[in-house]
């Protein structure tokens, strides 16, 4: 098995993994982020709103889109990342760098690979997410899409290509910016862990792979959170005047929501997504190394 393949595959595990523990954190930050200003007292009104109204199923609405479409996304994340770190660790072998397989990599190579991954994984992404988000904020007593099936079909058909991939220029700054930070930061905690102890990284416990990806998932976020809430804004927005769009564009969603909302809308579910984020990250890299392991072995 080659060296992407196994990348692809334990990227997957690692995706599914996120999905299924962070999925219910999930839909209550799309809530909090695209209603209007005092619908929601916090992050438990909101939760406690959905419990009552539509039951506990429905914090996994949108389940099957993500579960497919984040595995797909993350395997390219890290099928992505690995491809770029092994092209700089040839790069470091050759100009006599970062140790004997030049597998050291510096700050800046990192952060690099992280853009390139998160620019990568961001073709997928952004019409995975632009789906489950409008499933995830449609009525549950009429709802437009019986599922993500049906909301693809039914936004190509009236939209074409270019209503599957709304808000995708939001969306790769976010993943650029975002999964830079992000694979930099859990990469670092990594090396430092590897230096330390004098271990190779199948040798580090997995309960360290848990906590790094808890801090990188932390750093994402602290980057990237007012992008994704107005990425959140412009998928959930008409598809044109007539049926109810509100932003003509990326920058006149933010210009609209700083005049008519100010600073408080940019951080507007941030709580569920500060808890959501160590589980669902720590699970992520878990799940990742894990299956890693389990590949090179075979």
């Amino acid at each position: 098995m080659s060296s992407t393949v196994k990348d692809l595959t334990a990227g997957t595990a690692g995706g599914i993994a996120q999905v299924l523990v962070g999925q219910p954190f999930d839909i209550v930050k799309v809530r909090m982020q695209t209603a209007p200003a005092g619908t929601y007292s916090g992050m438990l009104h909101c939760a406690g709103g959905i419990l009552k109204n539509e039951g506990p199923l429905a914090f996994y609405k949108g389940t099957l889109t993500p579960l497919l479409g984040i595995g797909v996304c993350v395997s390219i994340q890290f099928g992505a990342l690995e491809y770029s770190k092994r092209y700089f660790a040839r790069q470091n072998v050759l100009n006599g760098r970062g140790g004997p397989d030049g597998m050291a990599l510096g700050s800046g190579q990192l952060f690099v690979s992280g853009m390139f991954a998160g620019l990568a994984n961001g073709v997928v992404s952004g019409p995975v997410e632009h789906i489950r988000i409008r499933l995830q904020t449609q009525s549950a007593t009429n709802p437009v899409y019986a599922g993500p099936w049906d909301a693809m079909r039914k936004i190509y058909a009236t939209n074409g290509i270019a209503g599957i991939y709304k808000g995708q220029v939001v969306t790769l700054w976010r993943e650029a910016l975002g999964y830079g930070i992000y694979f930099w930061a859990y990469e670092k905690l990594m090396q430092r862990e590897m230096a330390k102890k004098g271990i190779r990284r199948d040798q580090v416990n997995p309960a360290n792979a848990v906590l790094f990806g808890a801090a990188a998932g932390y750093a994402l976020w602290a980057v990237i959170y007012p992008i994704d809430m107005i990425k959140s804004r412009m998928q959930t927005d008409g598809f044109s005047p007539s049926t109810g769009q509100k932003y003509k564009s990326t920058l006149d969603c933010v210009r609209t929501v700083w005049r008519t909302e100010g600073l408080p809308a940019f951080t507007r579910g941030l709580g569920p997504t500060l808890i959501r984020s160590p589980f669902a990250n720590g699970a992520t890299f878990l799940g990742f190394e894990l299956a890693s392991r389990v590949l090179n072995n075979l």
